[in-house]
């Protein structure tokens, strides 16, 4: 089991990963998560080796995401993009949060601060509550540290990070 490399970020941009690596872990029925801008790029992501590693010690079998996080976040982005354009339309005030069920598999996506989603893909057969509420204990931890530098410093990590992997 790996994790992402946090070797060289800053305290803040550590703790960020920790909470979201805590959150993949601890909390039943999460396949995978993302941390999104408020203009569409990944900012940080759940470890797919460590989602797997998870799901096998809690006896889930794995139902998805078929994609890359870039893929979640594509989506977070689009369905986040979608309400707030909804909530204008309605003039309804800001979107706090947004719950989509499928057959096979849940979406969950939360404001955090300044635009910033967090998505969370859920399994079929996920507790939403419980996610949901996990997913506020994120945000109100988060929301507050998710400045304009720890989102360049958390983008400039990841595109490190494909970077050294293509190689």
């Amino acid at each position: 089991m790996t994790a992402p490399s946090t070797f060289g970020l800053s305290s803040e941009a550590r703790n960020l990963h920790w909470l979201l690596t805590n959150l993949v872990e601890e909390v039943p029925g999460i396949l995978s998560v993302a941390v999104v801008s408020s203009d569409g790029l990944l900012l940080l992501s759940s470890d797919q080796e460590r989602n797997e590693a998870a799901r096998v010690a809690r006896g889930e079998r794995r139902t998805g995401p078929r994609g890359s996080a870039a893929d979640l976040a594509t989506v977070v982005s689009g369905v986040g993009s979608l309400t707030v354009g909804a909530a204008r339309l309605m003039d309804f005030g800001q979107v706090k949060h947004t719950m989509v069920a499928m057959d096979e598999g849940s979406l969950f996506v939360m404001s955090i601060s300044d635009g910033s989603l967090l998505g969370v893909h859920g399994a079929a057969d996920c507790d939403m509550s419980v996610i949901a509420y996990h997913m506020a204990l994120f945000v109100g931890r988060a929301g507050h540290v998710l400045t304009p530098e720890l989102r360049s410093e958390l983008r400039q990590s990841l595109e490190s990070e494909s970077t050294g992997s293509a190689r």
